[in-house]
C-alpha cells in the first residue's frame, strides 16, 4: 500500500492572510456576539474570502443544504480536494472556533486529529467524523493520521499557525492556494515565519475560476 501525500488548500487574500484579524469575543457564533462590531467585520471578511466556495454545487451537497448549486473548474476542485482527503489535522484555535460553528454532521466525513495541548477523550460525530485529540507534537499527529488514512491523503486544515509548523518541519507535500481577489490588510499571514532557507517551491498547475485562482505547488526541501 502506497502511502498518501501530506497537503493544505487554503484561501488567500490577494495580501497574503488566510484569516481576518480575530474578534474580542469567547464565541464568536453566540447570538449575543451578533451585533458586535468587531464580530461583523470579522464575518465580512470570513464571508468575502471564502466566497468562491459557497455557490459551489459540492458545497451544498456536503453541508446537507439541498440540490443545486454551481459546477465547473471550482466544484470539481472543491470536490476532488474532499475525495483525496483521509484524514485531517487541524491546530486547537481551529478546532475551538468550529466546533462553534460546524453542524451536527460535522462536513469531513474521516479521523480529524487535534494538535493540542488539552487532553480530552475522542468526540465522534454522526457522518464518520471522529475528533482524536494529540497532545505530544505535529510529528505525532501526523504519524497517526497516517496510519488511519492509508493510501488516502492527509490534509493539514489549519490554521495558519499549525500549518506552518507542518511547512517548515519539511512534512508537506504540495498544497493548493485559492487566490481570492480581496484585501484584509491585518490578519493572520499564512507564511510568516516561513523557514525559506529550507522550503523549495515548484508550481504544478494554476487554474482560474470564476471567483479565485487555484495556485498548486509541490514543496522540496532544500539541501
Amino acid at each position: 500500500m502506497m502511502a498518501g501525500k501530506v497537503f493544505f488548500s487554503v484561501s488567500m487574500s490577494l495580501d497574503g492572510y488566510v484569516a481576518p484579524v480575530p474578534a474580542p469575543v469567547d464565541n464568536l457564533f453566540a447570538k449575543e456576539s451578533q451585533d458586535h462590531p468587531e464580530v461583523r467585520r470579522w464575518m465580512a471578511q470570513w464571508m468575502a474570502l471564502q466566497q468562491w466556495i459557497f455557490p459551489l454545487r459540492f458545497f451544498r451537497e456536503n453541508l446537507g443544504f439541498g440540490d443545486g448549486g454551481e459546477e465547473g473548474v471550482a466544484n470539481d476542485i472543491a470536490r476532488a480536494t474532499f475525495e483525496r482527503t483521509g484524514v485531517t489535522v487541524m491546530g486547537r484555535r481551529m478546532f475551538d472556533l468550529g466546533e462553534q460553528s460546524w453542524p451536527e454532521d460535522a462536513p469531513f466525513h474521516t479521523p480529524v486529529f487535534v494538535v493540542t495541548h488539552r487532553r480530552r477523550d475522542p468526540w465522534e460525530r454522526p457522518g464518520g467524523t471522529t475528533f482524536h485529540f494529540v497532545t505530544d507534537g505535529i510529528e505525532s499527529a501526523l504519524d497517526q493520521a497516517r496510519a488511519a488514512a492509508g493510501d488516502r491523503d492527509v490534509r493539514i486544515g489549519g490554521g495558519g499557525e499549525t500549518i506552518l509548523q507542518y511547512l517548515n518541519a519539511g512534512l508537506v507535500d504540495e498544497f493548493t492556494i485559492a487566490l481570492s481577489p480581496v484585501f484584509f490588510g491585518a490578519g493572520t499571514r499564512l507564511f510568516d515565519g516561513v523557514d525559506t532557507s529550507r522550503v523549495e517551491l515548484r508550481q504544478i498547475r494554476s487554474e482560474p475560476s470564476e471567483r479565485v485562482t487555484h495556485l498548486t505547488y509541490a514543496v522540496h526541501r532544500r539541501q
